[in-house]
Formats: C-alpha cells, sequence, structure tokens
C-alpha cells in the first residue's frame, strides 16, 4: 500500500522550513521518510528584532514562499499539513496581519505558536530518536534565531521548561537585553546546581552544521571540548573567511558563532555536562510526529495499513 504523505512548515527567526515525510506503518511499527526538505533563508527576526515588524520586503518573500510550498505540497499528494510560526512572528505587531495574507494568497494556515509549545514540539522528536537512555539526566536546548527553549528531564519525567529571548539573530542584531542575558546565566547556573545534567540533548541548524563540521558520525556526541576548539576557530575569522575555510552558506557563517556561544555558555555553567547529542531533528519533525499521533488515536491507521 502507497504510504500516506505528511508535511510541515516551520516559519522561523532566521528560515522557512518545508519538510514532507512519507508514514510507513507496519502493525504498531512506524518510519518516517523524508521525501523533500526545503529552507529559505528569508530571516524575518532581522526587520522584527529592530522595528517590532516584518517588513514588506520580507513580507513578500514569506508570501511568495508560502504560496511555493503549496504547490510543492500539492505535487507531493500531501494529504494533511500544519504550519506554525515561532519567536519573530511572536514579537512581530504584524504578525496576525501576515498571517491572514498567507491563508488569502497560499490557502496554508499559520498558527503562531508559544515557547512552551516549540519546545515540546521539538523535544518529542528529539526523544523519538532514543539517543539517550530515560535513566539519564538530560537537558534539550534548541537554539533558533530568535528563542533558545530549555527542557530538562530526569528518569524520563518532565522536571521544567524555560525559554529565553536569545537566538543568533537577536544577537547579530544587538536585540538581546542585558537583563536576559543576565537571566539566561543565572537561570542555567541554578538548573545545573540542583539537577546536574548529565548530557545535552541540542537542535537547531548550528548545531546540526557544527556535529557536520567536526566529522562525527551519526548519533556519535560533541564534548564540550570539541564545541570550544571550534568556536575558537572560527569566531575570529570574517564571513568570507568561514565562508572559505569550512565552506559555509553566507546564511550560516554568520549565525553559528553566536549559537556556538550559547551552547559554550550553558557547558560553562554545567560542569557535570559531558556530551552533546545531536539528533538533527526541528519543529518540523515534531509537527510531523504530532499529526501523525492524533491520526492514529483517530484510527486513520489500523493493523491492517
Amino acid at each position: 500500500m502507497k504510504p500516506d504523505v505528511l508535511a510541515a512548515i516551520d516559519i522561523g527567526s532566521n528560515a522557512v522550513r518545508l519538510l514532507v515525510n512519507t508514514v510507513e506503518v507496519n502493525g504498531s511499527e512506524y518510519c518516517f521518510k523524508k521525501a523533500a526538505y526545503l529552507r529559505v533563508p528569508i530571516r524575518l527576526g532581522e526587520d522584527v528584532f529592530t522595528t517590532r515588524c516584518v517588513g514588506d520586503s520580507k513580507a513578500d518573500r514569506l508570501v511568495e514562499a508560502m504560496q511555493g510550498f503549496a504547490h510543492i505540497m500539492t505535487a507531493f499528494g500531501v494529504l494533511e499539513f500544519k504550519a506554525c510560526a515561532t519567536s519573530a512572528m511572536r514579537d512581530a505587531a504584524n504578525g496576525p496581519e501576515l498571517t491572514r495574507a498567507i491563508r488569502a494568497r497560499s490557502g496554508i494556515q499559520v498558527n503562531i505558536i508559544s515557547g512552551q509549545q516549540e519546545a515540546d514540539l521539538v523535544y518529542a522528536a528529539a526523544a523519538q530518536r532514543k539517543l539517550v537512555t530515560d535513566g539519564t539526566t538530560r537537558l534539550h536546548v534548541d537554539v533558533g534565531g530568535g528563542s533558545t527553549e530549555l527542557v530538562l528531564y530526569t528518569d524520563g519525567q518532565f522536571r521544567l521548561h524555560d525559554s529565553f529571548q536569545i537566538g543568533t539573530v537577536r544577537i547579530l542584531t544587538n536585540a538581546v537585553a542585558d537583563s536576559e542575558k543576565e537571566r539566561f546565566v543565572r537561570s542555567i547556573h541554578e538548573l545545573c546546581q540542583r539537577f546536574a545534567p548529565e548530557c545535552v540533548v541540542a537542535s537547531g541548524g548550528n548545531i546540526n552544521k557544527t556535529h557536520k563540521l567536526l566529522g562525527k558520525k551519526e548519533g556519535e556526541p560533541i564534548r564540550p571540548r570539541e564545541l570550544g576548539e571550534l568556536l575558537d576557530r572560527l569566531r575570529p575569522l570574517s564571513i568570507q573567511e568561514r565562508m572559505r575555510d569550512f565552506d559555509l552558506n553566507d546564511y550560516r557563517a554568520d549565525v553559528i558563532v553566536p549559537a556556538l556561544q550559547i551552547f559554550q555558555t550553558i557547558c560553562a555553567q554545567c560542569s557535570s555536562i559531558r556530551t552533546l547529542y545531536v539528533p538533527k531533528i526541528g519543529l518540523a519533525d515534531g509537527l510531523i510526529l504530532d499529526m501523525y499521533k492524533k491520526r492514529l488515536s483517530a484510527g486513520t491507521y489500523n493493523k491492517e495499513k
């Protein structure tokens, strides 16, 4: 039987992403396989974090991208999709107006979700990979363009969540308040004193690229020392030098340094952290997993499929 096709759209502060997955079900077992992935680096945060609005140029590009995504999903025969927007659209005064324009021009309904919802979806997808055992105290860290989400689990149980207005594009646009920086460091210190997490489960495009730059195999963790050494090599270089020496795209060469600085801050505050696991998942993966589970509970999938 032909597998079902589900899709998810993640409208972030740095980029807009479309993920199309096929869902193969065999009894109680299921498998997601990537059919298509498209990333458009619009950088809504450059406007929002300085002017509190998405400017006309970026708004037009976003609508065009969503129209393109709509056509791609039709071509793949997508049965169901979800589209969510995160930090930049949460902060944008014209966010609701822009979602209405997207709906009118592309037929795609965009939901602007909270930091808690974003974290829940990302970490559900990460947990599915089972990189660490339930007995491990682990800190999930998702670094985006506009915010950083933290979720801590001990013995497989949720303990706490916090969201910080600290992200790579915010840092590059000097839009992070000193009070938020202080709250971040203080919260990390208190969290580590209380729970002593043994590992970080890290997500976001920059840590995915870091994993590749370090020559890591799938499932192989990063050591904090390795992360720091790469940051020391990247930080003094110009954008052009990073692109040349590390084969980075222009949209990655600038944001990778602030992303690594965020992870380094966490490791510096948490001496208990020995490893960083990189499942290479994101919000779109969480959205597809959530759709699948809801379809499963509704009886869409059964033992005969």
